[in-house]
């Protein structure tokens, strides 16, 4: 039982952080300035005729 409760506080604590600093850091690389320029690229992949 001992075992269960330190991965709790572990996944309540630590995880926890990771994962907001995982979601802050997709949103910033999402809205970082050169961005556009590449999201406009991959959104016309599938309009491409080879």
């Amino acid at each position: 039982m001992e075992t269960y409760t330190a991965m709790r506080h572990f996944a309540d604590s630590w995880v926890l952080l990771a994962m907001a600093l995982f979601f802050v850091g997709v949103i910033a690389f999402t809205l970082r300035p050169g961005g556009k320029k590449s999201a406009d690229e991959a959104a016309n992949i599938p309009l491409k005729e080879d």
